[in-house]
């Protein structure tokens, strides 16, 4: 049942099954293509670490001491070396803008030829990359000493599930401390609570709450370094695709205080949000539930060009940040990965991308929108499943928040979300409710709560 409810997914979407053949015969042609305008950088012991099943790697590590400082050689797919603009593959990309994710597969954002393979940063041969030099001080502060196409070898496929510290790099952790150090005396709040994901195991379908492994917030301190260090040489450079987010408005942080209040999570007048999110613990449900209200409260994220006039800010992260760790999976990264190419070799940036950089926020933020919309409805799906049959049942749940549409709840178990009419509930407040229906037909499920 869940798998005909994502093919009725894929076809509200209108989700591509496959790649026109153009697109097909041009990205067989790019795969062969000689590889001689890279240095040679495969001594350096490159490793990945994503997802067990990810085959889509758009980033390597390797880490050195350099005195005091640290020095991070982070290599990102190098897919504008496949992927000339105005081609074939280069239009569909704009057409797609993201690669677009499901329990039971992907719509990716180029052919599997390139995006799992050629230009994948596996470890079963060489492969080029993009390498960035970013040293990190004592103080967790990144630069970037030097950006270079180049060809790597990876070490090894790690796992977020099971990695072991001792296949990570030596100085892994204390990088990770003092990006995470820097973030602290920055006021940033890059917290993230627990997703609400549809997991496929053995053949079946699961839904849970997951919050991130230690592993995989280490990992994203590395990427999150690469992009500031990639933000700050494009902003001295006059140029650039920034990532953007601003600030919380002061009602909708006065409506949190009100949910902490409810939630009976201390929040004392005077710590700030950024603080309050850097030490909320997602293990606890209370506290997760309003790490999810935080993140509905904040205005989204967009992206924004460069303006002389305007300094781009993302408030998550409290800095000016851009995206340039993912050109496999997001169209934009490519862009700023050649800008920061050009400007960190002296080199101009080329006019057909300065225009780029104009066109792709609209882009984006379409792509965007369409994953979160895919997103809510497999977990819709998912719900209602995984609910289907237990109609009349009660389940024991308490209220996150209240908005204009009604009380918002969580089931203790299994993990589900769901609105009920307000009725006099207050966030914070625990019920048993009563499942009314449950239709995979319509992604939908309907709770009551019990007097």
């Amino acid at each position: 049942m869940l798998g005909e409810g994502l093919d009725a997914i894929r076809t509200q979407f209108q989700l591509p099954k496959a790649f026109p053949p153009a697109v097909e015969a041009e990205a067989a042609e790019a795969i062969r293509r000689p590889l001689d305008g890279h240095a040679d950088r495969t001594a350096l012991p490159f490793v990945t670490l994503d997802p067990a099943d990810s085959r889509d790697l758009d980033q390597a590590f390797a880490i050195e001491a350099a005195g005091s400082d640290i020095l991070l050689y982070y290599a990102i797919a190098d897919v504008g070396w496949f992927v000339d603009d105005g081609g074939a593959m280069d239009a569909e990309a704009w057409l797609r803008g993201t690669s677009q994710y499901l329990p039971d597969g992907k719509v990716p954002l180029y052919p599997p030829i390139l995006s799992e393979g050629a230009a994948s940063l596996l470890p079963d041969g060489d492969r080029p990359a993009v390498v960035f030099a970013v040293r990190v001080d004592p103080a967790g502060e990144a630069r970037l000493d030097g950006v270079e196409r180049a060809l790597i070898r990876s070490r090894a496929k790690l796992a977020y599930e099971n990695v072991r510290e001792d296949e990570l790099p030596a100085d892994f952790a204390e990088l990770g401390r003092r990006i995470e150090a820097a973030e602290r005396a920055r006021g940033a709040a890059r917290v993230e609570p627990p997703e609400q994901e549809v997991v496929r195991e053995n053949g079946h379908y699961r839904l849970l709450f997951r919050p991130q492994s230690a592993a995989e917030q280490q990992n994203a301190a590395l990427s999150l370094a690469t992009n500031l260090a990639v933000a700050q040489a494009l902003l001295q450079a006059k140029t650039g695709l920034f990532r953007t987010m601003a600030e919380p408005q002061d009602w909708a942080v006065r409506r949190l205080r009100h949910t902490a209040r409810a939630l009976d999570v201390a929040w004392p007048k005077s710590e700030s949000l950024q603080a309050l999110e850097r030490r909320l613990y997602p293990a606890q449900p209370a506290e997760a539930a309003l790490m999810l209200a935080i993140r509905r409260a904040s205005q989204g994220a967009g992206y924004q060009p460069y303006r002389p006039d305007v300094r781009p800010w993302h408030a998550a992260v409290a800095a000016t940040y851009a995206h340039a760790t993912a050109p496999l999976r997001r169209l934009a990264d490519r862009f700023v990965v050649e800008a920061a190419l050009a400007v960190a070799n002296g080199k101009p940036v080329p006019q057909a991308m300065q225009a780029a950089f104009e066109q792709l926020p609209d882009v984006m933020v379409k792509a965007d929108q369409l994953s979160g919309q895919i997103g809510r409805a497999v977990v819709d799906l998912a719900e209602a499943v995984a609910l289907q049959g237990h109609e009349g049942e009660r389940f024991e749940a308490f209220v996150t928040d209240i908005d204009q549409r009604g009380a918002r709840i969580q089931l203790c178990a299994p993990a589900v979300v769901a609105r009920i009419k307000t009725d006099g509930l207050t966030p914070g407040q625990r019920l048993t409710v009563k499942l009314e229906s449950a239709d995979p037909a319509t992604r939908s499920v309907r709770f009551s709560a019990m007097s």
